[in-house]
């Protein structure tokens, strides 16, 4: 569904210098993770790799409407690829989707991408302190204090959540681990 410019436009975009967690690498894990899932209609699979494509494609840590302009560079990009309209819509709501990261309950693809995008709370604690200090590489502007506070203060939120996966098959295997490396980071950024 993407051609060839397109892709290379994106990883061009998830190479820039300022990404240390947002990368290709994120991308990859991703799209593995929808390759991996059986579950998928080919029409599913499509708007899955689009959408997991795009979704971070803008991404400027300063600011706070990253998704929504990803969302609208995919909407700009897969009209001129002339993709059907309603397939461009649930792209781009989708994409929207991991801003928040709350699905409907009736959602189950909605519900597979965030889970797919939040997957990494749930790794082994190596690869969970990788990603950590990724993001705060991306985050180098913020100075440590705030920075701490601010962290600590998303990722509470995240253990307060009653369902950190909304995809049933994602909570049941990474629900646990997700909850003791989100505690670990929090008790970390107090110290």
């Amino acid at each position: 569904m993407i051609s060839g410019a397109v892709r290379d436009e994106l990883i061009s975009r998830y190479r820039e210098p300022h990404r240390r967690y947002h990368t290709m690498a994120h991308i990859e894990d991703c799209l593995a993770q929808v390759r991996a899932s059986t579950d998928f209609t080919d029409e599913q699979r499509d708007l899955m790799d689009a959408a997991i494509w795009f979704h971070d494609a803008i991404y400027d840590p300063t600011r706070n409407d990253n998704e929504a302009e990803s969302a609208r560079l995919a909407i700009e990009r897969l009209s001129a690829e002339r993709a059907a309209p309603a397939f461009i819509a649930e792209v781009d709501r989708l994409i929207r989707l991991t801003a928040g990261h709350s699905v409907a309950e009736d959602d189950a693809i909605g519900a597979r991408l965030v889970s797919i995008d939040l997957s990494i709370l749930g790794a082994e604690p190596e690869r969970y302190d990788a990603y950590a200090r990724a993001i705060r590489e991306e985050y180098a502007h913020v100075p440590e204090p705030a920075w701490r506070a601010g962290r600590a203060a998303v990722m509470q939120r995240f253990l307060d959540s009653p369902r950190l996966f909304p995809d049933p098959d994602f909570a049941a295997r990474l629900d646990a681990p997700a909850r003791a490396n989100i505690r670990r980071e929090i008790t970390a950024l107090a110290g």
